[in-house]
């Protein structure tokens, strides 16, 4: 399978966005800590863990990209790497000493948005598709979120992607605190908020067994083998990363290999 070059950055070859998105501008959230996914969080952030031999966070902005050439990245848990990864691409929001949550990060974010409406997206979920059908018809007013298997907000709900307008996003202070108690439960409760389905994947990347399951999910079942990996032996249902090697006679099946680690999936 040929595999993107992430040195091209997430905009290579993507389309132009749609005219009729000017005025939008789109946030990437990446300032998890990336725990339940430890150890290979240990070894890097979890945004630049690689689905599909992409790193969620280009997957992310590639979302954001097909509405918006704007896209802003927050940070906090290993932000070094990120920083350097989305160098030259993306408006870098680095949150100190504490993190801010998905609400406080767009309160953190507000002169930067100055005014216009902004789609948001998980930089740490795999979840391909275009956010074009998200953007269609909106009103610019009325919060709209794309939930997956779902067509009721509750807490729990899987959210694709947020389209916040910026009256909504102007009062959101820059404290630790979340979108769902802080935007989305009072609009919804309030007739003030649409949910459309998202009808494409929404996977989970939290764990190492959900990483393992994106993975084979974006490359249809076929062994994801970062570029820059050596695999000399037999892997199947297996995902290694770049700088890896899987020697010969060895078996890597329901696995991450790391480096040096290995993860077993059971």
């Amino acid at each position: 399978m040929t595999q993107p070059d992430p040195a091209a950055g997430p905009t290579a070859g993507s389309p132009a966005p749609p005219a009729a998105c000017d005025g939008l501008c789109g946030v990437v959230l990446a300032a998890g800590a990336g725990v339940r996914l430890r150890p290979l969080t240990l070894l890097r952030p979890k945004p630049l863990c690689p689905v599909g031999g992409t790193a969620l966070v280009d997957l992310a902005a590639d979302r954001v990209r097909s509405v918006t050439p704007a896209v802003a990245v927050n940070v906090h848990h290993d932000r070094a790497a990120i920083e350097d990864h989305v160098a030259g691409w993306a408006h870098l929001s680095v949150e100190e000493p504490d993190a801010l949550g998905t609400a406080g990060a767009l309160g953190r974010l507000r002169p930067w948005i100055a005014g216009r409406a902004v789609v948001v997206v998980n930089g740490d979920t795999w979840c391909p598709g275009t956010l074009a059908g998200l953007v269609e018809g909106w009103d610019g007013e009325r919060v709209r979120l794309a939930v997956a298997g779902d067509d009721v907000l509750h807490p729990r709900s899987t959210v694709a992607a947020a389209l916040m307008p910026w009256a909504e996003v102007a009062r959101l202070e820059p404290v630790p605190s979340g979108l769902y108690e802080a935007s989305w439960r009072p609009q919804a409760a309030a007739g003030r908020i649409d949910v459309v389905d998202w009808t494409g994947p929404v996977l989970d990347c939290g764990t190492p067994a959900r990483y393992l399951h994106a993975n084979l999910a974006a490359t249809g079942g076929v062994p994801a083998i970062e570029p820059g990996a050596t695999v000399e032996g037999r892997v199947e249902r297996a995902v290694v990363w770049a700088g890896s090697h899987v020697a010969p006679g060895e078996q890597l099946v329901d696995a991450i290999r790391a480096g040096r680690l290995t993860v077993l999936v059971r």
